[in-house]
């Protein structure tokens, strides 16, 4: 899971997978980063952590970091917030990644309505309330798509 700066989406998209994978039962293995290391060794917004709290999980032991070519040979899928952050993981990626790299909506039910994961970090709560429900959906259906045997 990658946005700019892994304090918001990221985190959030990471604590959602981790979240609904283990009511379903599905093992994965998830992390999250950012494009920039602005934020570099720093827990979630606050606001994130607040509305995981609300949905009955907890960010607050994630810490921000950039993204690794090590992350391209690790995982296979890199999913990016939006077009910015989904170009630069693509230009960094090295030519023998094996990781498939999509935008997170990609993989659920909005991707004509909402192509991308919207930039909480200068709204209001109301904004991260919609960034928690893009994503849940989203990552509903990469567990469904995978829980079926389909490759997101």
């Amino acid at each position: 899971m990658v946005c700019w700066g892994n304090i918001c989406r990221s985190p959030a998209a990471e604590g959602i997978l981790r979240h609904l994978a283990a009511e379903r039962g599905v093992e994965v293995e998830v992390d999250s980063a950012g494009t920039s290391r602005d934020h570099e060794g720093q827990a979630p917004h606050r606001r994130t952590i607040a509305e995981a709290g609300r949905r009955g999980f907890d960010v607050s032991d994630q810490r921000a970091r950039q993204i690794r070519k090590d992350d391209y040979h690790r995982y296979d899928l890199i999913l990016t917030a939006d077009d910015t952050v989904d170009r630069t993981v693509r230009e960094r990626a090295p030519a023998n990644s094996k990781a498939r790299i999509l935008k997170m909506t990609e993989v659920g039910p909005d991707a004509e309505q909402w192509p991308e994961v919207p930039d909480p970090y200068y709204g209001t709560e109301q904004d991260y309330v919609l960034v928690f429900d893009l994503l849940e959906r989203a990552i509903g259906g990469l567990l469904e798509s995978l829980a079926a045997g389909r490759r997101p």
